[in-house]
């Protein structure tokens, strides 16, 4: 087992030669809602083939049996990378995952699917050091009108259309990339002081034994922005004040402009995907790092040397 969480258990194993992931849903924990959020994530992924996107092996869908198969990510997440193996993604490492993100969210977008739950925790890195989108339980393919109105995904990432009950369409997905855009800049968790989540009903309270409670790791990494805040107040901030996170002073000025774009209050003003990555091609080329030329950051190790090393 590599993994155990409250609604699932995660397994490494083999399929033809090939390690495999295994998501194994918690029979005793499945319920409707559950299983029609399962059977969306089987359906998308099916549909869906792309170097930037976890790839799908298979999927069994009757209960109370309900797994996952998809490709072994070695890497681990993004997010476990920044905050459990304190991780620093140096400007060309952080311009080629930044690349990589654009390019899985630009075929998503593309093949009219709206991921809704971008954030680090769903980025995953393999042991090439190439990042890919994943977990895609409450991702929709798009309708015909091409808006959306239910709430979902994780609050901290969500854009203020969505917040606000508002038709949306793949430009929430741009606003939760600049959120994570902002992690890979920061190191830090995210610009909302502790968690909630619609999707699982957390509550917006922290337990009062939150300082020894293993359940809650992520609020000891670092100091967080809106610390002063509630998550509901900060999204509020956000939705009536325009409350954005600071962008670092030492951030090279082009990429913290295209942050600041991505993160508009208002959805029309901000880029689609595939300006997006025209974008960081371009800084990326000004900073003299050739993307095509190997890696050179590989050389010194590489962005997922800290995790190697912490294995030994």
């Amino acid at each position: 087992m590599v993994a155990s969480g409250a609604y699932g258990d995660l397994y490494k194993g083999t399929y033809c030669s090939q390690e495999v992931a295994i998501k194994v849903l918690k029979a005793e924990r499945v319920n409707t809602d559950m299983q029609k959020e399962f059977a969306q994530e089987v359906y998308i992924m099916r549909k869906v083939r792309h170097k930037n996107v976890v790839q799908f092996i298979g999927a069994c869908t009757k209960p109370p049996s309900l797994c996952i198969v998809t490709e072994f990510m070695s890497g681990g997440s993004v997010y476990d990378y920044l905050h459990k193996h304190k991780g620093v993604f140096k400007l060309p490492s952080l311009l080629k995952v930044a690349i990589d993100i654009s390019k899985g969210m630009n075929y998503l977008h593309q093949n009219n699917i709206i991921h809704r739950d971008l954030k680090a925790a769903n980025l995953l890195m393999d042991e090439n050091e190439v990042v890919k989108v994943a977990d895609f339980g409450v991702a929709r393919v798009k309708t015909q009108s091409g808006v959306m109105t239910a709430e979902t995904g994780t609050y901290r990432w969500m854009a203020p259309e969505v917040i606000e009950h508002k038709p949306y369409d793949h430009k929430a997905d741009v606003f939760s990339f600049a959120i994570v855009l902002w992690e890979l800049l920061t190191g830090k968790v995210n610009p909302q002081s502790p968690t909630v989540s619609f999707r699982f009903g957390f509550s917006d309270r922290l337990p009062s034994n939150v300082a020894t409670n293993p359940a809650f790791p992520f609020f000891l990494v670092s100091q967080l922005p809106y610390e002063y805040l509630t998550p509901l107040q900060a999204a509020v901030g956000v939705v009536q004040k325009g409350l954005r996170p600071t962008i670092p002073k030492h951030s090279n000025p082009k990429l913290a402009e295209l942050l600041e774009r991505c993160w508009q209050q208002d959805p029309a003003r901000r880029p689609d995907f595939s300006e997006i990555i025209e974008n960081l091609q371009q800084i990326a080329k000004e900073v003299g790092d050739d993307l095509g030329d190997g890696r050179k950051e590989k050389s010194h190790g590489g962005f997922l040397s800290v995790l190697r090393r912490s294995h030994h």
